[in-house]
């Protein structure tokens, strides 16, 4: 069973993460509920969880997106429709058509796509697919979410009667207005409504002369309105229609809401499923905004981060457009324990806080901005002393409230413990508080738990270096500018520099001088020691840079060479065989020039014959015959390259193909500007301008100066608008 404390997710922060993630739910129940999350209590849960988020990202790279999730919440709604004898309103019953018809929507979707989406559909399968809800709501509301006409007899007639009631008194009221104002006794405006009721708008001192009921007065008093006598008994039936109708609304409403009571528990299991599909879709944009993966969760007791961000600093940065540093940290079997040292303000709280954040996002089913490859397995509980942790209210001081707090760890601490402490020992005397927190490290050590832990002592970092699975390390620093380099190097305990930072500081050299004979020497020697080690290594870490770089240099330079050197060797091959042709043919036009000579002086032509076929027949002997199949082989490797050509010219001519379609789609997208006589135009993809004279359906008649044509307005394109 998996138990996180309320202290360990706040002293990490998942709150702050949690109010990032309501930001980027769409529902209200959403956003409640994404402040709630916890770490799951059991994997086969969080499993789950994770691979929802998992295939939800994965979805934003798919063809198939997944429908919108959206809804108005139905709380209110379901909490009316559990008290007897009360009734939804027309609009509370779309909201449930909503909510039905996106659940359904989601239901169908992940049942076509399961095979992109298997544990999302496998959870929605849980859900009831029904349009029973939808059906019976649309048989009384109308698409508007008005109940319908015929939603019941008595309803029919009832509004059939108020539309003949209503165009009585429209008749009626239009006849007094007209009479009125022929006599002269309305205001400009003529009209107005008030309570809902066409008045006539009368000159104040004309309001003696028109019958009716006075309804009101303007504000300066120089209106009056007033309901003309004859529209008020139309008004009255009207009135008493209306008060029916509303009756007979408000009977067929509870009858439709009596029906819609047995479906109370699906209507919430769709406000839940909806709600829990919001929550995974916030996660999902937010793992967007990380970079975020999951990584292997594996069951053996290893956690290995590689390149790992703590999501509110890489957040935070990222708006500052500053950089972020990755650490790369690993807990095994064998190196259970690791004791980070090293100045402040080098990032070792960050190292700290990091792990810690992405151990509970993870097990609160959240992807985590780490390397795909790394591996982490599940912690049964997680152990943090973070910060300053004086408690005012408890009236507990500092060095008070860490060893409540260690004596809390030490009930719970076990192999499927994580353990993560910020300056451990610190609140006390150096020596005591030193000597108790390496008692305090050897037991959790004992129980086999895997922590991290930060500090100054230099009999913690000792007791590292003894323990074979446990290890000592530190934030690297520039030995020179004693820059922190935010870098986490593992197998060696830093330096806290003391000295060498109060130096940079400006403290004076004879008061560090004098600090320096206060303490004992071999603490000196041995932290002038491990700062001395920093500083070597700090040196070789840049000479192996430098060195590495100069090796990739010297790669890229011989492979460039050796390229080079094949190029002149074929060039030096080709320019062989060219000169061994040349060669070959200056000899055999010697030979024919000799026979030439000879047949020129003694004209004997059966010798001229023999000499020549001699010639050719000893130049046939050094040709090499080919057969049959090396004459096949030699026929497929050029048909291969005429392939390859022709393949190529394809690839040339469906480019050519794409461009003029983007082309014309381009010019398709353009306004089109409509033509007027005067305008200067010319036919599409012509070049000759001229100005239009006349208009008529549809045609243009087109002057060129020399000619004019009839041309069609779609077949002519716009070039400048005729100069006022």
């Amino acid at each position: 069973m998996i138990r996180i404390s309320e202290k360990t997710l706040k002293d990490l922060e998942l709150d702050t993460v949690l109010d990032h993630i309501a930001e980027l739910c769409n529902t209200d129940y959403g956003k409640t509920k994404a402040l709630e999350i916890v770490p799951f209590s059991t994997k086969e849960k969080l499993h789950t969880a994770l691979q929802h988020v998992y295939e939800y990202k994965s979805s934003y790279l798919n063809d198939a997106r997944i429908p919108n999730h959206g809804y108005d919440s139905i709380t209110k709604e379901i909490q009316l429709l559990q008290i007897e004898n009360a009734f939804l309103e027309a609009f509370n019953l779309k909201k449930l058509i909503s909510i039905s018809t996106t659940t359904n929507e989601l239901l169908t979707f992940f049942k076509s796509n399961k095979e992109l989406y298997p544990i999302l559909h496998k959870t929605s399968t849980e859900v009831p697919f029904t349009k029973e809800i939808i059906l019976l709501i649309d048989k009384i509301l109308d698409k508007f979410g008005e109940v319908r006409d015929n939603a019941s007899s008595t309803l029919l007639g009832l509004r059939k009667q108020i539309n003949i009631i209503q165009a009585k008194l429209n008749g009626s009221f239009g006849k007094d207005l007209s009479r009125y104002n022929g006599l002269g006794y309305l205001d400009e405006i003529k009209e107005s409504v008030v309570d809902n009721l066409r008045v006539l708008a009368v000159k104040a001192m004309y309001r003696r002369k028109v019958k009716g009921a006075i309804m009101g007065s303007s504000k300066t008093g120089s209106i009056v309105y007033i309901e003309p006598e004859t529209t008020l008994q139309y008004s009255r039936e009207l009135s008493n229609l209306q008060y029916e109708e509303r009756e007979e609304v408000v009977k067929i409403l509870k009858a439709l809401t009596n029906d819609l009571r047995p479906f109370i528990e699906l209507l919430e299991q769709y406000q839940e499923y909806l709600s829990d599909v919001d929550i995974v879709a916030a996660k999902s944009k937010y793992a967007k905004r990380l970079n975020a993966v999951l990584p292997k969760i594996t069951e053996k007791r290893e956690l290995t981060l590689q390149d790992a961000y703590h999501p509110l600093l890489y957040l935070n940065n990222k708006t500052k457009g500053e950089k972020t540093y990755p650490q790369t940290i690993s807990l095994k079997e064998d190196n259970r324990i690791i004791v980070i040292s090293g100045p402040n303000a080098g990032g070792k709280s960050i190292t700290l806080k990091t792990i810690g954040l992405l151990q509970v996002m993870l097990q609160s089913g959240m992807l985590i901005p780490v390397h795909e490859y790394s591996r982490i397995c599940l912690f049964n509980t997680i152990l943090t002393d973070i910060g300053d942790n004086q408690s005012i209210e408890n009236h507990l001081s500092t060095y008070s409230y860490r060893l409540k707090n260690m004596n809390y760890f030490l009930r719970k601490c076990s192999d499927k413990t994580l353990f993560l402490i910020d300056e451990f020992g610190t609140g006390s005397d150096p020596e005591l508080g030193g000597a108790l927190a390496e008692a305090f490290l050897e037991v959790f050590y004992e129980r086999e738990s895997f922590g991290i832990i930060t500090t100054h002592y230099a009999n913690l970092k000792m007791l590292a270096n003894e323990l074979p699975n446990m290890t000592n390390a530190n934030m690297l620093f520039d030995a020179r500018t004693l820059e922190p380099l935010f870098k986490l190097h593992l197998g060696e305990a830093g330096s806290s520099f003391t000295f060498e930072v109060a130096q940079k500081n400006g403290i004076p050299y004879s008061l560090i001088n004098k600090a320096k004979k206060k303490v004992e020497r071999g603490k000196i020697r041995f932290d002038k020691s491990i700062a001395n080690l920093q500083k070597e290594r700090s040196k070789l870490q840049k000479t192996t840079s430098s060195l590495k770089t100069k090796e990739q240099k010297a790669e890229e330079e011989k492979e460039r060479l050796e390229k080079t050197n094949e190029r002149i060797q074929r060039k030096l091959e080709s320019y062989q065989e060219l000169y061994d042709s040349n060669q070959r043919m200056i000899y055999l036009g010697q030979k024919v020039d000799d026979l030439s000579e000879k047949y020129f002086n003694n004209k004997k032509k059966r010798e001229l014959i023999n000499e020549f076929i001699k010639i050719v027949e000893v130049e046939n002997s050094k040709r090499k015959k080919q057969t049959v199949k090396q004459q096949k082989v030699k026929k497929v490797k050029e048909q291969k390259v005429v392939k390859e050509v022709e393949e190529k010219v394809k690839v040339i001519r469906e480019k050519k193909k794409e461009q003029k379609k983007k082309e014309e789609k381009t010019i398709q997208q353009k306004p089109k500007v409509v033509l007027k006589i005067g305008d200067r135009v010319r036919m599409i993809d012509g070049k000759s301008i001229g100005t239009i004279d006349t208009i008529e359906k549809r045609k243009a008649i087109v002057n060129y100066g020399v000619f004019t044509t009839n041309v069609a307005l779609d077949q002519l394109e716009f070039v400048e608008r005729k100069k006022k």
